[in-house]
């Protein structure tokens, strides 16, 4: 039995008249008889009963019709699925990214435009550091990370990094703080003797390590006075005058009471990395062909 003697089968149960159904099935009476027959006889079951003048069903044949439409159907579901996940709309996607990387608009939009696109995929997102990231992606855990760092990204043989964008970082400070005065924008020597707030997670590692490298530059050793592990524990403790800290632009849409953010009169930048393997799932490669696209670049 094949596919093709069941829809022999049900095109006969729907017409009853051996030629109508010859004639909707693109072929000739005898070979559909035939087709039936042998169908049949493979069964060990008859499933129409025949005379000169009509053609009906037998009670197997209406049992059989129920569950022959089930099979093509489900058979059809599988082609389906087939072409969805060859085209990357079906299947699963793991995606992984650092704590401030939902509040840049380009990933936002992404993640947002790849969901509408594709219901089929299931999205496994996870908040993760970047070495993390990286282990998981490498192990084959998860498709796609995104990241952040001053220099692209250490990585595995196989694996490849992209830049997303690049921000200016903001001081973030409570709002009676003597740096939250006056007109102008507070400089990286400024903050000497300040106590500083610091993001201490792996994902944070390469700007932070930037950050201790400019206060090298300007003559001092940044004054650390808590490390936290969440931007919430980092904004609430900033509001709560514990110390300042630096944060990407793309934060500033987070609002807390009393806490102001001032631009740097030096230029200081954050980088967004996207990183995966350079051989991508088609749901993967279509997830990076939306982020990109959601940017403004070409994928």
């Amino acid at each position: 039995m094949d596919l093709r003697h069941l829809r022999y089968f049900i095109c006969l149960a729907e017409e009853l008249h051996f030629g109508r159904a010859a004639q909707r099935l693109h072929m000739s009476q005898p070979p559909l008889s035939q087709q039936i027959r042998a169908l049949e006889e493979e069964l060990g079951a008859r499933l129409f009963d025949r005379t000169s003048r009509r053609v009906s069903l037998t009670r197997a044949g209406e049992m059989f019709l129920v569950e022959a439409r089930k099979v093509l159907a489900q058979f059809e579901h599988a082609g389906n699925v087939a072409r969805l996940a060859e085209d990357g709309r079906a299947g699963r996607l793991g995606v992984a990214f650092t704590a401030s990387a939902p509040f840049v608009p380009q990933v936002a939009n992404a993640l947002y435009a790849f969901r509408e696109s594709c219901p089929g995929v299931e999205l496994d997102l996870h908040e993760l550091g970047r070495d993390d990231q990286i282990a998981r992606i490498d192990r084959d855990d998860l498709d796609v990370g995104i990241i952040r760092g001053i220099d692209p990204p250490r990585l595995p043989a196989g694996m490849r990094s992209r830049c997303l964008l690049q921000e200016e970082m903001v001081l973030a400070l409570r709002k009676d703080h003597p740096l939250a005065q006056g007109g102008i924008d507070p400089s990286i020597a400024d903050l000497e003797g300040v106590p500083f707030l610091l993001y201490a997670t792996t994902s944070s590692a390469d700007f932070n390590d930037h950050f201790f490298g400019m206060c090298e530059q300007a003559g001092f050793q940044p004054t650390i006075s808590l490390e936290v592990a969440s931007f919430a524990s980092l904004l609430g403790l900033v509001a709560a005058g514990f110390g300042v800290t630096i944060l990407a632009a793309s934060l500033s849409r987070i609002q807390v009471d009393d806490v102001v953010l001032r631009p740097l009169s030096s230029q200081v930048l954050s980088r967004l990395w996207m990183i995966h393997k350079h051989r991508l799932s088609p749901s993967a490669d279509r997830f990076r062909r939306t982020i990109l696209l959601s940017g403004g670049e070409e994928p």
